[in-house]
């Protein structure tokens, strides 16, 4: 029985060894034009990609706050204008294709959501106690970050960020004329 583990050990180390070595950093894929870094994925199997996936992952673990911040920004450097629009930007195109489309479009496009969600929770479901647990867990970590994040901001930054919070949430509603007050408490 132990032959058989170190057989079947050494071939899968063997099988796995080229994808390891396959797998470049995330600096060198940074390194590459926009084109040659799709035709390098585009050439890879489903299971090198998913192998380079999860290396870069940890190396994205190990950089600095600095370090992934000037990462991004060097990847946005490459993509295409269209992708660099802001999310108000992205939002506004969304709803005035919205405001375009016909009642059927709207209602497949309902349907295409409420299946989307059943999938969601047919998915949650399925899972086990320990996953659900470490989704719970994963959520109240990207929770605690953004808590973390909100109570070094100065007072002015979080009057700023609570005023984009209110336009967001009242955006399209019909109250776009609403003069926030100072603190944007919705009691005065």
């Amino acid at each position: 029985m132990q032959k058989l583990r170190l057989i079947l050990l050494a071939s899968g180390m063997t099988l796995l060894s080229p994808l390891a070595l396959n797998a470049q950093s995330v600096s060198d894929m940074a390194d590459l034009g926009p084109e040659e870094r799709r035709a390098y994925l585009e050439s890879m199997s489903p299971e090198e990609r998913a192998a380079m996936r999860e290396k870069w992952r940890s190396e994205r673990e190990g950089l600095t706050d600095e370090e992934r911040k000037a990462l991004r920004e060097h990847m946005a450097a490459d993509r295409p204008e269209a992708a660099r629009k802001s999310r108000k930007e992205r939002h506004a195109q969304r709803r005035e294709k919205w405001a375009e489309m016909s009642e059927e479009e709207r209602a497949a496009m309902r349907a295409k959501r409420q299946e989307h969600k059943a999938q969601r929770r047919e998915k949650w479901e399925s899972m086990t106690e320990e996953e659900r647990a470490a989704m719970r867990a994963e959520r109240q970590a990207k929770k605690a970050q953004r808590r973390e994040k909100w109570e070094s901001m100065t007072e002015e930054e979080r009057r700023a960020a609570r005023q984009e919070m209110s336009e967001r949430k009242h955006a399209g509603r019909g109250d776009r004329d609403r003069q926030p007050n100072e603190n944007n408490d919705p009691a005065e």
